[in-house]
């Protein structure tokens, strides 16, 4: 018998879901023991501190359930994202109506005993997080921090023409910058090859103790708002009375409808006619009170439902203060839990029905644990487009010139699965044939000649100037089992240094959980990087995401910094093969030299550092002095000191070491796949003196080389200092340059105290002509922008 979606007797079914759901809610923010409230509700049955949030719960349950219901009508592949910042009962009460918290969870079963593990473990020690965390069926939004969940539906339903992504907007979430900015999404969906968002802004009205600014706008300026912005606004609204509840639910389940027939219209008609025209998709704006459906008024008669005060526990209730217990009693009693539990505890068939089943369930929909149907990418053979470097430092190239034809078959051999993105950089970072093949998306009109590499449907996101936007595009785009990379200036990653760090968060959490699937590795791309910025200046130097993402747990993180372009194609080659990892990759967009065969670039990827040959002079000996260096910059003035002290002084044993994975230096103490002592010893002696030339700020290699025997080391990184100067004057102001090296090499051998005085005032001379060269000529010496590396005699 068909089923009547649109009947007063379905919708009530909807509402009666809906309590269930308050009831499991509130049940999970006070309650340890006795769920069903059977006989008196004693101290030992109520949690000693209740932690969470109820103000936007009531309301969340209800968008949810009334989802339910047009996935039910229409036979949605549909997800839920959790915008609001707190609220974790929601997705844990929802899932375990439809009864797939406990098909992953087998120990919370649908009965009285279940029940009171469900409500006990709720942010309380050893159980659950109170947000929608990664233990949480159906979440891949965790919400800790605010304003990522259009960015992540977005980026979830890129390439998945079959998926809805519902966002639960928070009001107070819509203030943040990176909100505002997702709005901006519907310009990069395309309704032919992409699925769609369905934005509901959950409108309560209040913040943590301060009203929300969409909240105090009317609906015409709120439609004015987003239409300006591309989107098509529907309202509901409800003023949270009882008897307002059948009126409300009736008027949800016309705009949801009116929603979805939207949005499969559209579909349609660009499936159908391969129109690729920016179409103006549906969103809802939820006008319902804070606290919907909880207690009224505190003791001083203070408003809390419809106030800022029922943010978090609305009720001074506890195992230690029983004061509320009538007040709780009654709040729970509202939602007529004998019409929703059998006397065992489990929950009546009549509610269970209006769930979805199977893979329909939101908290079951695959793309929500790492994919529909995940694959790994294909991957071109790197080795095809290697600089020819049979002369070291012969060649000159631009590393991202290389590696974007990399990029390119890659793109080519993986077309549904691979992207790129970026804040309007890819250019600038020289990402040339990858824009030539894969072409911006974008769905706004476009203006030839004007608009160069543009396509509705492109493989590469970069067109909106937000580092927040395409990160978090990435990160939805990765956690639903796909592949890609985002590349940016180095010193404006740091604008989402928090979002890898909520991406690590959930990817160590959800590395615990048994029933969580792996997700491909986020690739993030710093270049543009600190020591060549040219006429940016000191605001565009900031090397600080290697310390940042180097605090994180280790087995997540690594950290790659290869010094020519054949080594970063080896790097591309390990970094996007990988699994659950966060890649940092620091690396060179302008002309440099090239030093390393393709051979050698992998086998310093693989191991992550190497001994260098024709760069040492020791030969089997032991060293006077060890070079090391990690990056490019450093690599080119690590090389370039050593043929200095070479033709001054050849009988000094050098050693130089290449350090591409920086983090293989850890201790195994700390990171099992750091070098043992044993191996750190043979690369750098227990006490000669070691020359770090580094990408980063020092106290990181000093960090690292704290727990080895050799302390005998001097770290040339960045010391903060910067300017609009030549690429060379960067590296003098942090005394990264050749000449401070050489110098210090010398200064750190008292065998050359005397020796070595005049070639240190040499040093010291040379620097002084290359500052008075740049302040007159503007840029740097012919003999350092003229300096080929020469065979070691």
């Amino acid at each position: 018998m068909a089923v009547d979606y649109d009947s007063k007797e379905y919708l009530e079914g909807v509402i009666k879901y809906w309590n269930a759901a308050n009831y499991l809610s509130v049940g999970q923010l006070f309650l340890r023991d006795n769920p069903l409230l059977k006989g008196d509700l004693t101290s030992d049955d109520v949690k000693i501190k209740p932690i969470g949030h109820w103000g936007t719960i009531a309301s969340q349950n209800f968008i949810y359930a009334e989802l339910n219901r047009v996935i039910n009508k229409y036979d949605l592949n549909m997800f839920y994202i959790e915008g609001s910042g707190h609220g974790g009962q929601v997705m844990v009460s929802n899932s375990y109506v439809d009864g797939s918290y406990t098909e992953i969870y087998p120990n919370i079963t649908q009965d009285e005993k279940g029940l009171q593990r469900l409500f006990k473990q709720f942010s309380f020690p050893g159980g659950i997080a109170s947000h929608a965390a990664p233990e949480t069926p159906g979440s891949m939004h965790e919400g800790g921090e605010l304003g990522y969940s259009i960015s992540h539906g977005t980026g979830a339903i890129l390439d998945n023409p079959d998926q809805i992504a519902a966002v639960e907007v928070g009001d107070g979430e819509s203030e943040s910058g990176p909100l505002a900015a997702s709005w901006f999404s519907d310009k990069f969906i395309n309704p032919i090859t992409d699925g769609a968002v369905l934005p509901i802004i959950n409108l309560n009205g209040f913040k943590i103790s301060n009203p929300t600014i969409l909240s105090r706008m009317t609906d015409e300026e709120l439609t004015n708002y987003f239409k300006g912005m591309g989107w098509d606004p529907m309202f509901v609204e409800t003023d949270g009375a009882a008897d307002d509840v059948m009126r409300t639910a009736e008027a949800m389940a016309k705009v949801m409808d009116s929603a979805i027939e939207k949005i499969q219209a559209i579909q349609k008609n660009a499936r159908d006619n391969n129109d690729n025209t920016e179409p103006i998709w549906p969103m809802i704006i939820f006008r319902s009170p804070k606290g919907w459906t909880g207690p009224k008024k505190d003791k001083d008669g203070n408003p809390i439902e419809g106030s800022f005060r029922a943010h978090q526990v609305p009720l001074d209730f506890s195992a230690g203060n029983m004061d509320d217990k009538e007040e709780f009693l009654a709040w729970m009693e509202s939602y007529k839990p004998e019409d929703l539990f059998n006397q065992d505890g489990s929950i009546k068939q009549d509610v269970i029905d209006m769930a979805p089943k199977g893979t329909k369930r939101m908290a079951m929909n695959p793309i929500t644990n790492g994919g529909v149907k995940p694959e790994p990418l294909d991957l071109p053979d790197y080795k095809k487009y290697a600089v020819d470097t049979s002369t070291p430092g012969k060649t000159v190239a631009q590393d991202m010139v290389v590696w974007s034809d990399y990029i390119r078959d890659t793109m080519k051999l993986n077309q549904h699965n691979f992207r790129a993105f970026g804040p309007d950089e890819s250019k600038s970072n020289r990402l040339y044939s990858m824009l030539d093949y894969g072409k911006r998306q974008w769905m706004e009109p476009i203006h030839e000649p004007a608009d160069e590499n543009m396509a509705p449907q492109g493989r590469v996101i970069d067109s909106q100037l937000s580092e927040h936007q395409d990160e978090g595009f990435l990160e939805g785009y990765v956690l639903t089992g796909r592949h890609g990379f985002f590349a940016t200036y180095e010193a404006f990653g740091r604008v989402v240094d928090s979002m890898l760090t909520q991406h690590f968060k959930w990817l160590r959490k959800a590395s615990e959980q048994y029933w969580r699937h792996d997700y491909p590795s986020l690739n993030f791309v710093d270049t543009s990087t600190v020591f060549q910025q040219d006429h940016n200046g000191y605001t565009h130097q900031d090397p600080g995401m290697l310390t940042h993402l180097s605090e994180k747990k280790p087995e997540f993180i690594r950290e790659y910094l290869p010094a020519d372009a054949n080594t970063l194609l080896a790097v591309g080659d390990v970094v996007f093969r990988s699994r659950e990892k966060i890649n940092l990759i620091v690396t060179s967009k302008h002309p440099r030299p090239q030093w390393f065969s393709i051979e050698e670039a992998t086998n310093l990827v693989h191991n992550g550092l190497g001994y260098i040959d024709w760069a040492s002079t020791d030969q089997g000996e032991e060293p006077d002095i060890v070079f090391a260096a990690a990056g490019t910059e450093p690599t080119w003035e690590s090389l370039a000191a050593i043929s200095i002290l070479h033709d001054n002084f050849p009988e000094m044993k050098i050693r130089f070491i290449n350090v591409v994975d920086i983090l293989k230096l850890r201790s195994p103490k700390l990171d099992p796949r750091g070098l043992s002592d044993e191996e750190f010893d043979r690369y750098f002696t227990t006490d000669k003196p070691v020359i770090f030339a580094w990408h980063g700020f020092e106290g990181m290699i000093k960090d690292l080389f704290f727990d080895r025997h050799n302390h005998n080391l001097h770290v040339h990184g960045y010391r903060e200092n910067g300017d609009i100067t030549t690429p060379f004057d960067m590296r003098v102001l942090n005394q990264l340059d050749r000449f401070d090296l050489a110098k210090e090499a010398v200064l750190d051998q008292p065998k050359y105290a005397v020796k070595g005085a005049s070639f240190v005032q040499k040093m010291d001379d040379m620097v002084a002509k290359h500052t008075a060269y740049i302040d007159e000529v503007g840029t740097d010496l012919p003999e350092v922008e003229n300096w080929e590396w020469k065979p070691l005699k």
